[in-house]
């Protein structure tokens, strides 16, 4: 077998007509950018189906092209031969077995230490054909069926202890596991869908039991253990599954950003969303409205709650969980992201006995830990806390905590003037949502007591435009809200593959930072994570808040009065001192904890 080399193999490309000079030239170019593999440019460029290019490099290099779509069975015989975990890291399965010779499909035939080791593991002779490496991943599925599952295991800690209120992971039972899992996967289509098909209430609660005991069966089971244990050691704070006309998907948010990860076959999909119903106690007959609920894991000593929600779809109910774990709960306001300066200032406005503190940002942002710190630093024997909030997300000692449920009319304004009469010295609420809840804040705080609140806003000053917009009046908001805290999360750059690299300073003037401060610097020194394992390749670990504080000051209590617009107040509020959410950003990028990229995508320009 001679294999051709890629540069070889492009060019007799361009020599036969299948692409032109001028596409494998721009194709090269990207690739000294990139990195990735010229073919696999090629192919994601359109300029050469995948089919086409196996195929040619089938004949340059005297191989054979296999079809796997329309390829039969492979027998067991021959998949025991190679591990499941073998052939899914290095894309190739084997297909027939002839003598002491070993049939394998690859999509890579210059990958020759995957064909060594494959010698070594098998003592076989081994022979290469040809496949398109998607087909070679549907086989994997097809044949093996446990691919997902074998991904979730080898990132298992198998020292954790980690069990729900019924059943306890053994990451070491693989071996049962995969062969349950094997039998699910070549469930003929319309057997395990599980989807209610009748409008007679008969059928529907027969479908409804074939759920229960499909989502009750081992391997569904072990394998919505394996998605949540997978997403707490990943960090993650949300799992998303989804399903599609012929697929589902499986995301973690980690960090903020959503990732993919391994997918279970889409005919056991309904099954794992009933075993996510049966957990959370919700209503498996319910497929046409949403539904909430909670559950309760531990993990080794660690208690998570996982608060779920499920939404119909065209094509089944998505499932999204959040992931509140109490243990990663930072509540020291030194380790938030507080510049000094602002820190200071921080602390001072809420050791004041009475006003209305806002903390504003998009949800997921932080705001609750921003609040849940600023409680802790102010819980006192001597001080009476009350919060409400929807939901009590981490349990905090020594302050009373309410969920609201405007189902049976505890929302949030009947529980603040409730707890007027619980004589109060602070109160927290969840969100300020309408002009009820606004009004009943700003009076507890005419009577003297402090509130802390959130609001749904881009940046600091606006918070009053929203006030405004409810129908709260000028003066009230003047005379009662002190400090309005903007806050997003960045991502902190990855401690064991940062690395430095200098920049012009008029990089860092277009973004905002003034001539003053770059001085006569030629260069400036930032830092960027090259990618590991430690952080999953993606150059960051961990976020960190960047905040955006106003302080209510006289001058700023004249603009609110005569009913200026958000842009002046926010010109009066810099003037005074206060770093916008961009500029907050750009000294975390010279302080070298973040960088350039995420500065832009978390933060809007201060220019507009």
């Amino acid at each position: 077998m001679k294999v051709p080399t890629i540069k070889d193999l492009t060019d007799k490309m361009v020599e036969v007509g299948l692409i032109t000079s001028e596409q494998l030239e721009k194709a090269r170019e990207k690739q000294q950018d990139s990195g990735l593999n010229l073919g696999d440019i090629l192919i994601s460029e359109g300029y050469i189906t995948e089919d086409v290019f196996m195929a040619f490099m089938g004949k340059q290099s005297d191989l054979s092209y296999v079809d796997l779509k329309s390829y039969g069975d492979i027998a067991e015989e021959v998949l025991k031969l190679v591990p499941e975990n073998f052939a899914c890291k290095r894309g190739l399965i084997p297909v027939k077995k002839t003598n002491s010779t070993l049939i394998v499909a690859i999509s890579d035939p210059m990958n020759i230490f995957a064909i060594d080791d494959l010698r070594a593991i098998t003592g076989m002779n081994i022979e290469i054909v040809l496949a398109v490496r998607n087909e070679i991943k549907r086989a994997i599925d097809r044949f093996y069926g446990t691919g997902f599952i074998d991904e979730f295991e080898e990132e298992a800690d198998t020292d954790e202890e980690y069990t729900d209120s019924t059943d306890e992971i053994d990451v070491d039972s693989g071996d049962v596991f995969n062969s349950i899992i094997k039998e699910l996967s070549k469930t003929k289509p319309g057997e395990a869908e599980l989807q209610v098909m009748s409008d007679t209430e008969d059928d529907r609660m027969q479908d409804i039991t074939k759920i229960k005991q499909a989502s009750e069966e081992a391997p569904v089971v072990k394998m919505v253990n394996l998605i949540i244990l997978n997403a707490i050691k990943k960090r993650a704070s949300d799992i998303h599954i989804e399903p599609f006309d012929k697929s589902c998907r499986i995301r973690y948010r980690i960090d903020g950003v959503l990732h993919p990860q391994p997918a279970p076959p889409k005919n056991i999909y309904n099954a794992i969303v009933a075993r996510l119903k049966v957990m959370a106690l919700a209503d498996l007959a319910e497929k046409r409205l949403p539904q909430d609920g909670r559950i309760k894991v531990k993990f080794g000593k660690r208690e998570i709650d996982l608060r779920i929600s499920f939404l119909p779809s065209t094509f089944g109910e998505k499932v999204v969980m959040r992931v509140l774990d109490a243990s990663s709960l930072c509540l020291d306001l030194l380790q938030l992201g507080f510049e000094q300066r602002d820190l200071a200032r921080f602390k001072k406005i809420i050791n004041n006995p009475n006003g209305i503190v806002l903390v504003t940002g998009p949800t997921g942002s932080g705001k609750t830990t921003t609040l849940y710190s600023a409680l802790t630093n102010l819980n006192r024997p001597d001080v009476n806390i009350n919060t409400i909030e929807d939901p009590v997300e981490y349990i905090l000692k020594g302050i009373i905590q309410v969920q609201a449920k405007p189902d049976i009319g505890l929302s949030f304004a009947s529980g603040l003037e409730t707890f007027l009469r619980q004589d109060p010295d602070i109160i927290m609420v969840g969100e300020i949502r309408n002009k009820e809840t606004a009004e009943i804040a700003i009076n507890s705080a005419l009577t003297g007591h402090l509130v802390l609140s959130t609001l749904h806003t881009n940046d600091a000053p606006t918070a009053v435009t929203r006030l405004n917009n409810m129908g709260i009046e000028p003066f009230l908001i003047s005379s009662t809200v002190i400090m309005s805290l903007a806050q997003r999360l960045v991502r902190t750059i990855c401690e064991k593959c940062k690395e430095s690299y200098e920049v012009d300073p008029g990089v860092l003037e277009n973004y905002g930072l003034s001539k003053k401060e770059i001085g006569n610097k030629k260069k400036i020194k930032l830092y960027k994570g090259s990618g590991c394992r430690k952080c999953s390749d993606t150059g960051y670990k961990g976020r960190i808040a960047i905040y955006e504080l106003m302080e209510v000051t006289n001058e700023i209590r004249e603009l609110i009065n005569t009913r200026n617009p958000a842009y002046k107040i926010k010109e009066q509020a810099v003037q005074q001192g206060m770093n916008t959410l961009r500029l907050a950003a750009l000294n975390k990028v010279l302080e070298g904890i973040t960088t350039i990229d995420e500065m832009i995508r978390v933060t809007a320009s201060d220019t507009g």
